[in-house]
């Protein structure tokens, strides 16, 4: 097995295709950070949820997306978080790389691109980008000459193909649960929506949504690694994890140390997470994710908030999955984009100011007991499905540096 540097087996350029848009350039959509940070690979029908912007003619033909390529993160805040990648499964005529990310072309007689993409997930090679990052404080960055020197081992192209279908085949099942879960999802809208939103009671009682909140828990960002009173190691959910953290992608938060004495700051059955601070120019603050006990139990460590979340426990726990798509609704709607205010260019959620203002709906407990009998298995089945991906996820990561190093081996034919 040759060592060689990326550089001799792939082109690397750095992207600077910012969210902008300019009247005078082209259209298109972007491929963002989170977009690389969330995904194993990237398809087609991924893209209707990417940003509009526009490019430079120049700028398109560089970072057009293109099947077999791998994108990853160049920046962050922690250096855990660079060199994140995803593959580029499909061609696109109008999906470009945003900011903030590179973009690698493998040599198509020398490196797979599927088989580079799970190459950048073993831990040797997370650790060359953690110790090779330049910058500190709040902000850490990959240069090109970077990238371009990163370490390869490099087996035949056939011997990388036969690995890269191994490895698939786990990421394809994890795809169709998601899939599925998106399914299911839905029709635990469409309950809803017919339920709650066709069919509303207008002698439902309007109230105020902090009176529907029995307490709130704010976030913790403690420390890196253990040291004096920081012992309690904990799994912490940043904003950019809210998706993932009831959504289909995989959860990639951190684990941290907290002092033991804010063990009540641990998210239990019922909690919600809010996102508080970030968003973007086209997504509001205030993205919302779910606790249920059968969640709890997949996780080695308790689950806390960083300092740009909150949780919240509702009084009443009728109310648990009623809340769950109204808030989500609000979301869609807009609303939160009135509540927001900005700190050193970061969008915070006024999140005290809405619910002290903002009314929603109640029905009576009959129909929110009624509504969760309906609802409950459905859910039920999602996180059933999400562990399954967790453990297909940890055997793609256990089996990952075995077929890199040669210790498990796989046929070429």
């Amino acid at each position: 097995m040759n060592k060689v540097n990326l550089e001799k087996v792939a082109d690397v350029k750095l992207s600077n295709v910012d969210k902008k848009t300019k009247h005078n350039e082209q259209k298109v959509k972007l491929c963002n950070y989170t977009d690389v940070y969330n995904n194993w690979s990237i398809k087609k029908n991924m893209t209707n949820n990417f940003m509009v912007a526009t490019c430079k003619k120049s700028e398109f033909e560089k970072f057009l997306l293109k099947k077999g390529q791998v994108a990853i993160t160049k920046d962050s805040e922690t250096p855990d978080d660079i060199g994140v990648s995803t593959y580029i499964a499909e061609d696109f005529e109008d999906v470009v790389l945003g900011y903030h990310l590179a973009l690698i072309t493998p040599f198509k007689d020398k490196l797979n691109g599927q088989y580079l993409n799970y190459y950048f997930n073993t831990n040797h090679l997370q650790k060359y980008f953690e110790n090779n990052t330049g910058g500190s404080g709040q902000r850490y960055s990959l240069s090109i000459d970077t990238i371009k020197e990163t370490p390869i081992f490099l087996p035949s192209l056939q011997i990388q193909t036969a690995i890269a279908r191994v490895l698939s085949s786990l990421e394809e099942k994890i795809e169709l649960n998601n899939k599925t879960n998106k399914e299911l999802e839905n029709l635990a809208k469409t309950i809803y929506e017919y339920w709650f939103v066709q069919n509303a009671d207008k002698r439902w009682e309007m109230r105020k949504i902090v009176e529907l909140i029995k307490n709130q828990k704010n976030g913790d960002w403690g420390k890196e690694t253990k040291q004096g009173n920081y012992t309690e190691k904990v799994i912490c959910i940043r904003g950019t994890d809210i998706n993932s953290l009831t959504g289909n992608n995989e959860l990639k938060a951190p684990e941290r140390y907290i002092l033991k004495k804010n063990n009540d700051k641990f998210l239990a059955d019922g909690d919600f997470v809010i996102e508080i601070s970030g968003g973007s120019p086209t997504q509001s603050t205030g993205r919302i994710a779910y606790i249920l006990d059968e969640m709890l139990k997949g996780f080695e460590n308790p689950l806390i908030c960083s300092n740009f979340c909150k949780a919240i426990t509702l009084e009443n726990k009728n109310l648990f999955y009623y809340f769950i798509f109204t808030w989500k609704q609000l979301y869609d709607n807009g609303l939160f984009f009135g509540y927001e205010g900005k700190t050193s260019g970061i969008k915070n959620f006024l999140f005290d100011n809405f619910v002290s203002f903002y009314k929603i709906a109640v029905p009576t407990i009959p129909i929110l007991q009624k509504f969760n009998k309906t609802v409950s298995p459905i859910f039920s089945e999602i996180i059933e499905r999400r562990k399954e991906s967790a453990y297909l996820a940890q055997l793609r990561d256990f089996l990952l540096p075995l077929l890199m190093n040669g210790q498990v081996k796989v046929k070429n034919g």
